[in-house]
């Protein structure tokens, strides 16, 4: 491919991101805001968000977790979060000696309370341990979000907010999760009284 040839590629890639994200959005902005009002209820309850995937949505997982822990607003209050997958030790001892489908829901019943948050990012919406957990965590009385791809897979009828993004592109369903995650952390600072700065 030539030069131009690979612009124009850059430009049709840059397009179809845009216009899954601006779909997506346009679609779920309430329900959306809903999910981010009862994040900053429980939140405000005492509640810990614990965030689970595998490959690039375990990345996700860590990334939404440090926004929390670390805000990149320095006048936003740090809010506790933990990200599953770090526990590389855990998760294959589970794996192991029991079953990888079980990695996340076995830390679930040891960590979280009622009240606390469960947010599983799976692209597929299939992801056996990030299902699993979310189930554990509904029985546990946790507030529980998905973040799921192409038809969603099992994933929502595990979730009291799920959101869906309609693409079989691993890597527009990402990039589209990467937003959504940024203005749901966005979406609970403002509901619990910080300044819409972004």
């Amino acid at each position: 491919m030539d030069a131009a040839g690979l612009r124009e590629a850059i430009l049709r890639k840059a397009r179809e991101s845009c216009a899954v994200k601006e779909a997506f959005f346009r679609e779920h902005a309430g329900r959306v805001a809903a999910c981010a009002a009862a994040m900053a209820d429980a939140f405000a309850r005492g509640g810990r968000l614990y965030a689970f995937g595998n490959g690039g949505s375990a990345c996700d997982a860590q990334h939404v977790a440090v926004e929390f822990m670390h805000p990149v607003v320095t006048k936003r209050p740090p809010l506790p979060a933990l990200a599953l997958p770090v526990d590389t030790a855990l998760l294959t001892a589970v794996g192991n000696d029991q079953d990888f489908s079980l990695v996340f829901a076995a830390q679930l019943r040891l960590l979280a309370r009622g009240g606390d948050i469960a947010l599983g990012l799976s692209t597929s919406g299939r992801s056996a341990n990030v299902n699993r957990a979310l189930r554990v965590a509904r029985e546990l009385g946790l507030l529980t979000v998905g973040f799921a791809g192409r038809d969603g897979g099992r994933m929502p009828e595990a979730c009291h907010h799920c959101f869906t993004v309609p693409s079989f592109s691993t890597h527009r369903i990402q990039e589209a999760h990467a937003t959504l995650l940024h203005v749901v952390w966005d979406l609970v600072h403002v509901i619990r009284g910080q300044e819409d700065v972004l």
